[in-house]
């Protein structure tokens, strides 16, 4: 198989205008918004690969203890947090009487980071415990990390009394867009997607993957930082977030839009009709490929709106669409 590089979508077009940063601090800085009383909102942990996640789990206070409740899993863009989308989203999701997972990816939010030893480690003792001095790996972007963490998400969902396995969803925005779709084509256990404005990816060309191939042999003999702390800094429209890394060795191999070719359950796709960031073709190329092989599918536009407009003026079309396709499919 070619080799595929995920492409962070975005970082190739230019700094976004005063009025995108304006359409973009709804979704960063609105405040968090009180749980309705009709609905239980549970802190839990979920373990990915032995690192603790932090996650938010929504629940229908007027559920029978015999109920079997459709879930849907919630899944960050960049940057993103439990507290942002899914603090909007869980509550009309468990409303509208599904369970709902929102979760921090490791090393975002809050979330436990995985580690890296400074030094070399010890002997572990009998408890296979150690002490040693580490760097905490905060805020990467890695397809590889990312992709593990929503498989985590979805064992948890799964494994919940109340929750029926055979009706788990998928709903993911932005950076998350593509994770999802990705997630969807290579875990059986999804039987419902829905994905906005996603950052699709796809393949790269062959300078991009010498480059990240060469840069894997730098990180595998210590030649640079073995994972991106002081570098791997994002630019142009995603320069905005300050603390996240990003790390193209932890993208080869996945593509959004060659997972999709493995999708087999209904798929809603929201786009904004403006999108500056990414492009709607590679999406659209998706959907038409899932109807070509008999897939549901479905390819919304959102009139007017860019990419960050779906956190805004766009939340109310996005959403209803989103619930209507998983009523249509979960329920």
């Amino acid at each position: 198989m070619k080799p595929f590089l995920f492409l962070l979508p975005f970082l190739l077009f230019a700094a976004p205008s005063p009025a995108q940063e304006k359409a973009s601090a709804p979704a960063k800085k609105r405040a968090a918004a009180k749980v309705p009383d009709d609905v239980e909102r549970r802190a839990v942990s979920i373990w990915s690969d032995g690192t603790r996640m932090a996650g938010h789990l929504y629940l229908p206070k007027d559920r029978r203890p015999d109920d079997k409740l459709p879930a849907v899993v919630l899944c960050a863009g960049t940057g993103g947090t439990k507290e942002q989308t899914g603090t909007r989203l869980g509550p009309i999701l468990a409303r509208r009487g599904y369970v709902a997972l929102a979760f921090d990816y490791r090393g975002w939010g809050e979330s436990d980071s995985r580690l890296m030893s400074v030094d070399p480690q010890p002997k572990p003792d009998d408890k296979q415990e150690v002490t040693v001095r580490a760097k905490a790996l905060r805020g990467q972007m890695s397809y590889a990390e990312q992709t593990e963490d929503i498989r985590a998400a979805v064992s948890y969902v799964v494994g919940e009394p109340g929750v029926d396995p055979a009706r788990i969803g998928l709903w993911g925005t932005s950076y998350g867009g593509g994770l999802v779709i990705w997630s969807a084509g290579n875990d059986p256990r999804v039987r419902c997607l829905a994905a906005q404005v996603p950052g699709m990816g796809g393949a790269a060309s062959p300078a991009a993957v010498k480059a990240a191939l060469e840069l894997a042999t730098k990180q595998a003999r210590g030649e640079t930082e073995p994972a991106p702390i002081e570098t791997g800094k994002l630019t142009g429209a995603l320069a905005r977030y300050t603390t996240m890394r990003r790390n193209p060795v932890k993208s080869l191999g996945y593509s959004a839009a060659e997972a999709a070719g493995k999708i087999s359950v209904p798929s809603v796709f929201v786009v904004a009709e403006n999108e500056e960031l990414s492009g709607n073709e590679a999406v659209e190329r998706v959907h038409q490929g899932l109807l070509k092989r008999g897939v549901p599918s479905s390819y919304h536009v959102i009139k007017g709106i860019t990419h960050y407009g779906v956190y805004a003026e766009g939340f109310d079309e996005a959403t209803r669409v989103e619930l209507d396709w998983f009523d249509k499919h979960l329920r």
